[in-house]
């Protein structure tokens, strides 16, 4: 057989047993809920930082990171909304290299499915237990969603999944925002079909369940920029860009029109030091014109304690050791930059 069946995992029922969420958190996420849905429906004009870890691959380090986010937000709640990016997964183009927290809980040991999906939902938690910031992670596996439904205020369809049917019709039955990423080659039509498809209501096979979803009207675009035909990155943050994305959704008639600028990936060619350049960028075109300030709902970057990335057995604690990241000095001032010119 070409599939080994190693082990039954624990259900999502069993797991959210075993680790609750308190009833105090319940309150905040639904608390913070509200205000991320208001920002996208255009009932808030606050903006979005969703801004963390390339891959959220050691829990102290990220709740302390998020610890540090969450006094930040104390300073600029009055214009903008801070969703950490705790990433539990990690898309790996070749199937080589480490997954994500979710798949390998320990990044030097072999995977360990059991164990990542109670490390992933331990982190989830911690991170609000200790902060009050309900984070956003990328649903690169379906398999993992009913294990943090109730946690995530926000999720992520990666480049590579958004052309995917499955995940298109997972998000329409989704109950918190879902921000579909333009596909590597860059095409608007792509990602905006996927949002058609995600706010739309649907019947299929889910879980061994037929199951009918009644869509999902927070699905919405990101840009995170395009590679081209040699391999070349192409990015898609600017002025035109959001001119032409906004005339497209437009077309669509699609549910609140929103849009998140990825700073980092082939926007920034993978130059985790431009992000900042990028977001000021992006700034600069919601002040130019009106109809970019209510489209462009936020910004999306990659930031972590250390500047950079080191290798899977690199020791320098708070540092990537995937995509490199912006540091944390470097990340707090563009966060209160943001908080001035929005």
């Amino acid at each position: 057989m070409s599939f080994i069946y190693k082990k039954k995992l624990v259900s999502h029922d069993e797991l959210i047993s075993a680790y609750p969420m308190s009833a105090k958190d319940i309150l905040i996420k639904k608390e913070r809920d509200k205000q991320i849905k208001d920002v996208l429906t255009g009932a808030s004009d606050k903006f979005l930082v969703i801004i963390g870890p390339c891959s959220a691959d050691n829990e102290d380090a990220v709740c302390d990171y998020v610890s540090r986010l969450a006094k930040v937000q104390e300073k600029v709640s009055d214009r903008i909304i801070i969703i950490p990016r705790i990433f539990t997964n990690k898309p790996r183009t070749t199937g080589e290299g480490y997954k994500g927290i979710a798949h390998q809980p320990d990044p030097e040991r072999e995977p360990d499915l059991q164990e990542g999906l109670m490390a992933m939902r331990k982190m989830h938690l911690r991170a609000i237990a200790e902060t009050g910031l309900t984070a956003a992670d990328e649903m690169l596996y379906l398999e993992n969603w009913p294990y943090v439904e109730d946690l995530l205020s926000y999720v992520v369809v990666g480049a590579r999944s958004v052309e995917n049917q499955p995940y298109r019709l997972t998000i329409s039955g989704m109950d918190c925002p879902a921000g579909m990423k333009n596909p590597t080659s860059g095409d608007f039509s792509v990602m905006l079909n996927s949002c058609v498809a995600a706010q739309g209501s649907h019947t299929f096979l889910y879980r061994g369940y037929e199951v009918r979803t009644s869509g999902n009207p927070l699905t919405h675009c990101i840009l995170r920029g395009a590679i081209n035909k040699d391999g070349q990155y192409v990015p898609n943050y600017h002025y035109e860009d959001l001119i032409r994305l906004l005339d497209m959704h437009e077309k669509r008639n699609l549910a609140n029109p929103a849009a998140i600028i990825d700073a980092n990936h082939a926007n920034s060619g993978k130059i985790y030091s431009e992000q900042p350049r990028i977001v000021r960028e992006v700034l600069y075109s919601r002040s130019a014109n009106p109809d970019i300030a209510k489209f462009v709902k936020g910004v999306m970057i990659e930031s972590y304690i250390e500047p950079g990335s080191q290798n899977i057995h690199g020791r320098i604690y708070g540092k990537s050791i995937t995509d490199a990241c912006l540091g944390w000095k470097e990340s707090e001032r563009l966060i209160y930059t943001i908080a001035e010119h929005v």
